[in-house]
């Protein structure tokens, strides 16, 4: 569906009595049920994961296996966690393998501020290039009602460079800030979990996106089998890593905990879309920003809505929560404004995702600090440079996007 050019008149008002205002906010959890489900069972499996220690065993042994080739941990790791940024917007699951990252960045002679650059940094930075975040692109997409993951091999080269740019910024500042190595072995996790086993379980979650991808591509999967994939992988990661059925639940229950916020925010969203619907006020409001926008050339007009994404990400600390706000209104306007669907969903990308770096309304963000110990305006000296660089970096990819005609 699309709007109309010149469609727009006025229609006589719908004012919303106090009870179906109310009714907004189920109506929105009701209408975002599939986007809910993939938060709750794909992020609590990604809890899972954790709680086997796959992770903190791949970390562990990083260490034995660079020996005095210290620069190369922090490529490695910001390629594990941007891993996880592309393929669930990791965020929340870091704050529990801090401690861990403290003591291998201490290790090799770099600062908590590097811990923080090579964790949460690269994992942001991951999902804001993501070609298949289902918590940032793949929820837009499903609301600008464009075919799931598509334009993925546009946003993938995008992603290759923001990564590069990030690593070699972050090791000339680590190279900078770096004290001789410490000596000490890093505590030994494999106590915790066999090695074998951690493969598996590190495979098994690219196996899973792997089943996706090709259902996607094949027979039209959508949110609904990406869920029911996620869910399988943590129910069976659970399993393998001897978690047994009580400790993978409980690991699933803290899963739900952990997501709630995202999930709630997201049903409010949708409730706001509701009320604006339901009011008869969405297409005013879309009128209202057409007109001033008019005379604007696309790339100006995209060039506004990533810049506008940044102003909103700091009340809507949520990306998934700001698709879920802004796609019902941004899409029909970028069909106004004859801008393509693929490129305002970039704006979001990029507007949002990289918000996600420096807003402190992120919590995630602020507890990672916390539990890295550095100081919000130390961190702020550290990624202003480079969030500037990498905005620039998404502004140039939605000019070229704009020119090859992205779709």
């Amino acid at each position: 569906m699309v709007v109309v050019p010149g469609s727009f008149h006025p229609v006589d008002p719908n004012a919303l009595g106090v009870m179906q205002t109310a009714l907004a906010f189920p109506k929105g959890l009701i209408d975002a049920a599939s986007v809910l489900a993939v938060i709750l069972l794909g992020g609590a499996a990604f809890v899972v994961i954790d709680r086997t220690g796959a992770l903190r065993v791949a970390l562990a042994g990083l260490v034995r296996a660079l020996g005095g080739r210290r620069s190369l941990a922090i490529p490695i790791c910001a390629l594990v966690f941007a891993t996880g940024g592309v393929l669930e917007n990791m965020q929340e699951e870091i704050i529990a393998l801090i401690p861990l990252l403290l003591v291998l960045m201490g290790r090799l002679g770099y600062n908590n501020v590097t811990a923080v650059a090579v964790s949460v940094g690269a994992a942001a930075v991951g999902s804001a290039f993501s070609p298949v975040n289902p918590f940032q692109v793949g929820i837009a997409q499903q609301l600008a009602q464009v075919q799931l993951f598509s334009g993925a091999a546009f946003r993938s080269v995008f992603l290759v460079i923001a990564f590069a740019v990030w690593v070699l910024y972050t090791m000339r500042y680590a190279a900078r800030s770096a004290v001789p190595v410490r000596e000490g072995l890093l505590e030994d996790e494999g106590s915790r979990i066999e090695t074998g086993r951690t493969i598996l379980i590190m495979s098994m979650v690219l196996i899973a996106f792997g089943v996706f991808v090709t259902g996607l591509i094949k027979w039209g999967w959508g949110f609904d089998e990406l869920t029911a994939v996620l869910f399988v992988m943590g129910i069976l990661a659970g399993l393998i890593g001897r978690l047994g059925l009580n400790g993978t639940a409980e690991a699933y229950v803290q899963g739900f905990r952990d997501m709630a916020f995202a999930a709630v925010l997201v049903g409010f969203a949708r409730a706001i879309s509701v009320v604006l619907t339901e009011g008869r006020i969405i297409d005013t409001i879309v009128h209202g920003l057409f007109t001033p926008l008019n005379g604007l050339p696309g790339a100006a007009a995209a060039m506004a809505m990533m810049l506008a994404h940044d102003a909103i990400h700091v009340a809507v600390p949520s990306v998934s929560g700001q698709a879920a706000l802004t796609m019902p209104i941004l899409v029909p306007l970028s069909d106004l404004l004859m801008i393509s669907r693929q490129v305002t969903i970039l704006a979001y990308q990029y507007g949002a995702g990289l918000c996600e770096l420096l807003t402190p309304t992120n919590g995630a963000l602020m507890a990672v600090l916390a539990a890295a110990g550095v100081r919000y305006d130390e961190w702020m000296r550290f990624i202003w440079p480079a969030w500037v660089i990498l905005t620039l970096l998404g502004g140039a990819a939605i000019l070229i996007a704009l020119a090859v005609g992205l779709s």
